[in-house]
């Protein structure tokens, strides 16, 4: 998993950060663990990591083991109430810019002009501090999402293996490609991982074929690797672990770990 995730950063020897956003409309399809998988295992791999959350649940610094604590936010930041440095705090395995639910209204008083620009020139000044910079966000198509959007290199759609998982994806793709029309031209959409996914069962099997007809539609592809049920990536959390320190032998954590090698070769792929 490492190697090759060091190696694609070494291949682009870029002075900034490569930017993925994990974004789908729908809640409970991943997106934070996918979130804190890649920036864990980025981070294990050697390479310096930026997690930004642009859920104002908060989940993802929950899951990087932040402790809970009087600390400056990703809306402090936003609103330039702290510089970005100053907001950007440290966990045992990635740097990030945490969030509280604030962030659900208060980006809104943040934003005037360039208002879907607004994340994008507050991560300018450490853009090139960091190898990668991994962006969780809300479970909804809003001002947030479309400023990850307008900053990040790559899109990855997770998406549970469930027939209402499907639902928005229509409105995502136009979202994706009102953003590319003029905010960034350069966003690219890595793939659909499925999570929750059971090859033994015909619904995870009609699933994917529905999501591998929705990612031709969006110029895409399914991920190989898809994400089974595991307890490991429940528990991990409330135990301040990582997935991969937590249980490396669990089935879900070994999904994610060939999942980390495949965007690193997909990645490279892009770059090449």
């Amino acid at each position: 998993m490492s190697r090759g995730l060091g190696d694609v950063y070494k291949r682009q020897g870029n002075t900034l950060a490569t930017i993925i956003t994990v974004s789908n409309q729908k809640g409970g399809v991943g997106k934070t663990t996918t979130s804190a998988a890649l920036a864990t295992g980025l981070c294990l791999a050697g390479r310096k990591v930026l997690g930004v959350d642009l859920d104002p649940q908060g989940n993802l610094g929950f899951c990087l083991g932040l402790e809970a604590a009087n600390h400056h936010t990703v809306l402090d930041a936003l609103k330039g109430l702290a510089p970005v440095r100053e907001a950007i705090c440290q966990t045992d395995y990635c740097d990030i810019l945490a969030s509280d639910i604030t962030l659900s209204s208060g980006v809104e008083q943040a934003a005037a002009e360039h208002r879907e620009c607004i994340l994008k020139n507050t991560l300018a000044p450490v853009m090139e501090e960091y190898d990668y910079v991994i962006i969780d966000t809300p479970p909804a198509l809003n001002l947030l999402t479309v400023n990850a959007y307008t900053v990040s290199d790559y899109l990855i759609i997770p998406m549970a293996s469930d027939i209402l998982s499907l639902v928005g994806l229509a409105q995502l793709k136009e979202t994706i490609e009102s953003v590319r029309g003029g905010l960034n031209p350069r966003l690219h959409v890595l793939g659909i991982l499925l999570t929750r996914y059971n090859k033994r069962t015909l619904l995870s099997r009609e699933v994917l074929d529905v999501a591998r007809q929705l990612a031709q539609q969006i110029n895409t592809v399914v991920f190989e690797s898809k994400i089974r049920n595991g307890v490991a990536i429940a528990e991990a959390p409330a135990h301040g672990e990582s997935i991969f320190d937590y249980n490396p032998r669990s089935a879900a954590v070994k999904d994610y770990m060939a999942f980390i090698d495949e965007i690193a070769e997909t990645i490279h792929l892009k770059e090449a």
